[in-house]
């Protein structure tokens, strides 16, 4: 993995054409921004966000789940099947 500031990236068209992660640093502040992955790893780093978005949603609907649960079925509702 390479470690690179922002404004290196900005003035240098090498960067893009690597094989390597690149991990991203703002200069001035010190702090991470991110990284920058390059098309070789696509296929694995797609698996990797498909993984987190599908665990993403699992809580969200399991929290909608909960929070229908605790909802009662009021006079002419209709139940929502959640038990």
């Amino acid at each position: 993995m390479i470690e690179t500031t922002l404004s290196s990236m900005r003035n240098s068209s090498d960067f893009f054409k690597t094989t390597e992660i690149i991990h991203i640093l703002d200069g001035r502040k010190k702090e991470e921004i991110g990284f920058f992955v390059p098309s070789i790893f696509r296929e694995e780093f797609q698996t990797f966000i498909d993984k987190i978005e599908k665990k993403k949603k699992t809580a969200l609907l399991q929290r909608v789940a909960q929070a229908q649960k605790k909802d009662p079925v009021g006079d002419g509702s209709v139940n929502d099947g959640f038990e």
